[in-house]
């Protein structure tokens, strides 16, 4: 009878093991999927990143040729001022 109760402690035990490893496997598959979730996430913010940086190069050479542009603009204004300025001043008044 003393044998017979060991056994049933025994028993137990084992499926606690068996639960136990169980629940481990769980787990470890649990992260295996959030780790693969994670890594997909992470993958689609870099190439985001690298779309967004790209338009931003695009941006910052748009923004120096219009500086150009604006520069030569200004230019000719003036140019074009000075000159209706010589123009109008060399026209004896009436």
């Amino acid at each position: 009878m003393c044998c017979g109760n060991q056994r049933r402690s025994l028993s137990p035990d084992r499926h606690l093991s068996r639960r136990s490893r169980n629940n481990n496997a769980l787990v470890v598959d649990s992260l295996r999927v959030r780790l693969a979730e994670t890594e997909a996430r992470l993958e689609r913010v870099r190439a985001r990143e690298a779309e967004l940086t790209c338009r931003l190069e695009e941006m910052k050479r748009f923004v120096s040729v219009m500086e150009i542009v604006e520069s030569y603009l200004k230019q000719r204004f003036r140019e074009q001022r000075e000159y209706l300025t010589r123009l109008l001043s060399s026209i004896p008044p009436e």
